[in-house]
């Protein structure tokens, strides 16, 4: 007999129970009506506890646990308006349902069961969207970052802590993580971001280290004179072996795998590489094979979803010859030769490769917002809020 024609929803809120889970408390006000010229409003108000744990998938999943409906009744469209006439308010306090109501009659139309699979139902978006936190994230057309939850989150009067394992995927194939990573712990923060992220040295070294894996920093550097002819004869041994003008190039490549340091308020990264000089494209002749050892300061920033990573000037360079087809060369003239171009050349091709960033943990339809990037030794602080996305269509 009766019809519900209106619901709006007046609060929801979500609150934490530490050690236990979240509690969702739903109110919402039902138009119910009673007869052709008379409705009620019917405040329904929802209390549901929730647990997340980590599912056989390996994703973290929101479910409920308890779940509790309660009605209670507040005044008639008529009741409301003889209200405003005598008092000049609308509105009264909600009082329990009575036996024999239209709202005892709407309880009884809307059994707890049913209600609590709504609530349940609520969970269908949320746990998709946590669903898209272990999805693979691309780094290059080869190469993917997945980030894993180790455990069901923790949760505290702070907050609720999920411990993220990274791992980078290079042509189907997990990088192996090192024997004995170095434990990380969250550190505690007062921030009243939405949000704090906290990324050890390891993430970034496991971040070069996959780019150095699929070859993204080898690169290919023609040097010239000052007056743009071909060097063809650095060192002057190179000149006999050649009867026509030829440009000089360098082939580099990482000889061990990069590493970064993380101190107070800097980040710095260590290259290990293998320059070949040689002339010839793409028959490529070796002549002379350099190690070359630099380091060079990192720019850490969020855009969106992605943490922004680029290489500042070359902060030092040491040149030592590792073998050489002309005979012995001085270490004073490596350097004068080559440095500029070495320098000038693998700077750019690391920030032409660093230019894409690389994606955050995340969930679909939320991006970063009012992000700051804190170096501590160690590790990154990235506190930030969040900002839900709508959904196109």
């Amino acid at each position: 007999r009766n019809q519900i024609d209106s619901v709006k929803v007046v609060d929801l809120s979500l609150s934490l129970i530490p050690d236990a889970g979240l509690r969702l408390s739903i109110d919402a006000d039902l138009g119910v009506v009673t007869a052709p010229s008379t409705s009620k409003v019917v405040r329904l108000s929802i209390l549901a506890d929730l647990q997340v744990e980590r599912n056989p998938e390996g994703n973290l999943e929101l479910s409920t646990t308890a779940c509790k409906p309660t009605m209670e009744e507040t005044q008639s469209t008529e009741e409301a308006e003889r209200a405003v006439q005598l008092r000049g308010t609308a509105g009264a306090a909600a009082r329990p349902v009575p036996p024999g109501s239209a709202a005892a009659s709407l309880a009884a139309l809307l059994p707890v069961p049913q209600i609590c699979v709504e609530v349940s139902r609520l969970l269908i978006l949320p746990n998709e969207q946590l669903a898209s936190l272990t999805a693979q994230f691309p780094v290059t057309p080869s190469c993917q970052v997945r980030y894993v939850p180790l455990a069901a989150p923790v949760i505290s009067e702070q907050g609720v802590t999920v411990s993220l394992q990274t791992t980078f995927v290079v042509a189907g194939v997990a990088l192996p993580l090192p024997a004995s990573p170095t434990p990380f712990t969250m550190p505690e923060s007062a921030s009243a971001a939405h949000l704090t992220l906290a990324l050890s040295t390891h993430f970034y070294t496991s971040f070069f280290f996959a780019l150095e894996t699929v070859g993204a920093f080898n690169m290919t550097l023609m040097r010239r004179s000052r007056h743009g002819a071909p060097l063809t004869t650095v060192p002057p041994q190179m000149g006999s072996l050649f009867q026509e003008d030829r440009p000089v190039l360098l082939r580099v490549a990482f000889r061990s795998s990069p590493w970064v340091v993380l101190e107070e308020g800097s980040a710095a990264l260590k290259l290990f590489l293998t320059a070949h000089v040689g002339v010839g494209s793409p028959d490529f002749q070796s002549i002379l094979s350099m190690n070359v050892d630099m380091s060079a300061g990192l720019l850490l920033s969020v855009a969106d979803v992605r943490m922004m990573v680029s290489a500042a000037a070359i902060e030092d360079m040491e040149l030592s010859l590792a073998a050489s087809d002309v005979g012995p060369v001085p270490a004073a003239l490596l350097e004068e030769l080559f440095v500029p171009a070495l320098r000038d050349g693998v700077l750019a091709r690391m920030n032409e490769v660093l230019s894409e960033g690389i994606y955050l943990p995340h969930a679909s339809n939320f991006v970063y917002t009012d992000a700051s990037v804190v170096i501590h030794k160690d590790y990154v602080l990235i506190p930030c809020n969040l900002r839900l996305q709508p959904r196109s269509g």
